[in-house]
């Protein structure tokens, strides 16, 4: 069974949960999709999140455990396809492909292509807020002399990154050579314009 969203298989009970999920009748798949959508895109907290599914359980008759379980695996399911920027039809096919009717795969697929922009905005922005960069020095030296010979008048450059992790700061060093500098710099580029992408 090939997935787009995943490169390894999905634990079983992803299978299980997701061809459950077929019993619902397809109004009930269309409000839950909403409430897993809205979950996401709004960033509520899991004990709200928990309340609405409880909700949701009483007014369709449908037992609270195994609804958090489908529900967990559809997030599975969709971070697998946040990860690889799938279009709303690969997802489609990945939800058919576990065992969900094509009906009911395309109620995702259809929130999916309206809300991916906005997923993925919000995705970024929970990696950069988590170890941000906030001060950087630099010096630039010249090896003098070395018990080695060849290491002897090579360039080097000396890094102090300051990153605040949570409410705290810690200071980073790192000691480059020219050829490594020159590689990291291709990279913070790389990145940088990879970033340009989803402003």
């Amino acid at each position: 069974m090939a997935l787009r969203c995943s490169s390894s298989p999905l634990p079983d009970s992803v299978v299980s949960d997701i061809q459950n999920l077929r019993q619902l009748s397809k109004e009930q798949v269309s409000r839950l999709c909403s409430e897993i959508f809205s979950f996401l895109k709004e960033q509520k907290e899991v004990d709200q999140f928990t309340s609405q599914l409880e909700e949701f359980a009483n007014d369709n008759g449908v037992s609270l455990g195994p609804l958090k379980s489908i529900v967990k695996s559809i997030l599975i399911v969709l971070n697998g396809a946040l990860k690889r920027n799938l279009k709303s039809e690969d997802l489609q096919s990945d939800l058919v492909v576990l065992g969900l009717d094509e009906e009911k795969a395309k109620l995702f697929a259809d929130k999916w292509n309206s809300d991916a922009a906005v997923l993925k905005r919000l995705a970024v922005g929970r990696t950069l807020s988590i170890n941000q960069l906030v001060d950087m020095e630099w010096k630039f030296g010249v090896t003098a002399a070395s018990s080695e010979l060849e290491k002897a008048g090579t360039i080097f450059l000396q890094l102090k990154m300051v990153i605040k992790k949570g409410n705290q700061l810690e200071p980073v060093y790192v000691e480059l050579t020219l050829p490594q500098f020159y590689s990291f710099l291709h990279e913070m580029e790389r990145a940088k314009s990879g970033l340009e992408c989803f402003t």
